[in-house]
């Protein structure tokens, strides 16, 4: 018999995944701050509850999507948190994007309570999200992951199991790290092209079919062209995300010069255009230093198939 779940955190992201979740059958209790989030998965068959706990109480498994560390653990183990309300024998899948030590942390706390963890951090776009193509890193207990492979199939599309707790948060802010650094240069390169004169469209096109193109480029430039920047994924969520890679790289002592700089371009742009804006708006820097916006039409047609 397919497994219930709770999940909590209906934002741009964790609204997404519910749905399919409850698109494919699945029973889902559904809880966020803002009721209103939870439109989508209730029509998908998600029902309210009314805390977290309530959400997690009668469920298998329950599901957290969630800005950041503090935030999963005050759902966890604050008041009406899931942790206290989940049966012996359920698994906690973080799908938040956390620091390994706080995923091991928390995890300790739930195996006191014979719940398992399994950490579940999402990556590729909330575009894919939607699609129900979304890849997904896990790490935790092969035989935990097999127990709920069926729930995480039915919200994302390539799944990589990369051994035990805390390894897939790693690897999540490493790949975050390297999408920020080629946001920056793809901002770079297209003030460049409009500087020469050159056709911003043909560009793009041209540029996805070389050995310069790359998931980012893809994605995120067609919304600087149009000028929305709209990635679903905030200045706010983008530095917090550096932060983890940057400590990370201290931690291990790796020098990461490159990522250092980088951040530093996303604080000067949310400093100019706040903490809400978009990730891609690191690419107005560029526009007003030029003087030059970047704008083109392209047709969805000429976007590559499945990224948007």
């Amino acid at each position: 018999m397919a497994k219930s779940y709770g999940f909590v955190g209906l934002g741009e992201l964790g609204g997404k995944l519910a749905t399919s979740l409850a698109k494919a059958g699945f029973a889902v209790w559904v809880h966020d701050l803002d009721r209103a989030r939870a439109a989508a998965p209730i029509e998908a068959g998600a029902v309210w509850a009314e805390s977290p706990g309530a959400a997690a109480e009668d469920a298998d498994g329950f599901v957290s999507c969630l800005p950041s560390p503090a935030a999963s653990d005050a759902v966890m183990t604050g008041k009406d948190g899931a942790l206290a309300a989940m049966k012996p024998g359920s698994a906690w899948l973080e799908m938040s994007t956390s620091e390994a030590v706080e995923i091991r942390r928390l995890a300790a706390l739930a195996a006191e309570r014979g719940v398992e963890t399994l950490e579940c951090p999402v990556t590729g776009g909330v575009h894919r999200a939607a699609q129900g193509e979304i890849t997904v890193f896990v790490g935790g207990e092969a035989a935990v992951l097999q127990a709920h492979r069926p729930a995480l199939s039915a919200m994302c599309g390539p799944l990589f199991h990369l051994g035990p707790l805390g390894s897939a948060s790693i690897l999540k802010v490493i790949t975050n790290m390297l999408t920020f650094v080629d946001l920056v240069a793809a901002g770079e390169v297209m003030s460049l092209a409009a500087k020469a004169g050159l056709d911003l469209k043909q560009c793009y096109s041209a540029i996805c079919g070389s050995s310069g193109n790359s998931v980012e480029f893809e994605t995120y430039i067609p919304r600087v062209l149009e000028g929305s920047y709209n990635s679903g994924f905030t200045m706010a969520l983008t530095l917090k995300d550096i932060g983890f890679v940057t400590a990370l790289g201290r931690e291990l002592g790796v020098p990461l010069k490159l990522a250092t700089l980088v951040e530093q371009h996303f604080v000067e742009a949310k400093a100019r255009y706040g903490a809400g804006a978009w990730a891609p708006e690191v690419v107005r820097l560029m526009e007003d230093t030029t003087e030059i916006p970047l704008r083109a039409e392209i047709d969805p047609a000429d976007e590559p198939a499945g990224r948007l």
